[in-house]
């Protein structure tokens, strides 16, 4: 048959899409609206047909004749719709209920009528999973003859060194299909130490990859002082004495992971848009009295060692596409999953 055919909707700086191609997909097509994270895509990805748009504005039809597809012949029409306006945190601080990415979601359909794929792969934060458009999203999937799964699943059960919860939705026009969910062993998880200690030591003075950089000069000597204290291999700021806390952490009990370092032998926190920053959350390196470099991070979100970002909106630019990005090995273990559904099926 050749390799599956798949589209990414939101394809970002290419997470997903480098899941998919890991599963033996060929990603034919790609749509990103940042400027930035279409570059860094491209830098991984120059064969895929990549539209830089806003998502709304594109003609599905048209575009699949661009790339030569024909209606029903697309294998796996794939996404992660912005997840910002379904944030626990954004929702509630941020005042983000009514964001208007929380519509993109819809474009799935919109993309799923005009091409009927034969397969649908969504991921997102849980708490999409409870929210009415998801709801409404998957009555009118069905409705268009597809059998939907939706499951809420630990990433650290497939491969991932990375305590992250996420939310996957699968759909055939076909057959039943179901979400793969996984239990293992706590001792099997992959950690912290499987994933970075390939490394060499972080330098600043290290050329050779650009995000493996120790950037700790531009801290507070209060602040490096801070870091130096937190115990090695998993300790905390609520370790440090007193005078070392900061009045802002005082006047809280919540946010403990702040300043915190990082197990060797445990899976990582959740990599978020702030894992260069370490009040950020638990971004400290395991023993070196620094924060994580931008290629740990990569590497904890499975990201190949080499892959590139664009360093065009800067370092914290850098942080927020890899933290945004979706893991590929968590993608590649699912589209082997649709991969497999197909094959069985013949179609």
């Amino acid at each position: 048959m050749g390799k599956r055919t798949a589209i990414d909707l939101f394809c970002g700086a290419g997470g997903l899409t480098q899941g998919l191609k890991q599963a033996g997909f060929n990603v034919v097509g790609a749509v990103e609206f940042h400027p930035t994270y279409a570059e860094s895509f491209k830098l991984n990805h120059p064969k895929t047909n990549l539209k830089l748009s806003d998502i709304t504005k594109i003609d599905p039809i048209e575009w699949a004749k661009e790339i030569g597809l024909k209606q029903g012949e697309l294998d796996l029409l794939a996404g992660c719709p912005p997840c910002q306006g379904y944030s626990t945190i954004g929702t509630r601080n941020r005042g983000k209920k009514n964001d208007p990415r929380n519509e993109l979601v819809y474009e799935v359909l919109r993309f799923a009528i005009a091409l009927k794929p034969k397969t649908i792969m969504m991921e997102n934060v849980p708490a999409l999973a409870n929210d009415a458009r998801l709801q409404s999203l998957r009555e009118q999937l069905e409705e268009l003859g597809y059998k939907i799964d939706v499951k809420v699943l630990k990433m650290t059960h497939y491969g991932v060194p990375q305590n992250r919860r996420r939310m996957i939705m699968l759909g055939s026009r076909y057959d039943d299909i179901e979400v793969v969910k996984q239990e293992m062993d706590a001792r099997k998880m992959r950690t912290v130490r499987d994933a970075i200690s390939v490394l060499p030591p972080a330098s600043a003075d290290l050329i050779d990859d650009p995000l493996h950089i120790a950037d700790e000069k531009r801290r507070s000597d209060k602040v490096k002082k801070l870091i130096s204290l937190v115990p090695k291999n998993g300790g905390s700021r609520t370790d440090l004495p007193e005078e070392y806390q900061l009045e802002c952490h005082k006047r809280t009990t919540g946010f403990r992971d702040v300043y915190g370092r990082m197990a060797w032998d445990q899976p990582s926190p959740t990599i978020t848009g702030g894992c260069n920053n370490p009040s950020k959350g638990r971004f400290l390196h395991p023993e070196e009295n620094r924060v994580i470099t931008l290629r740990e991070a990569a590497l904890l979100q499975t990201f190949p060692k080499d892959y590139k970002f664009s360093f065009k909106s800067g370092k914290g630019g850098v942080a927020m596409m890899i933290g945004n990005a979706l893991p590929p090995t968590f993608i590649e273990f699912h589209a082997r999953s649709l991969r497999g559904h197909l094959d069985a099926l013949k179609v």
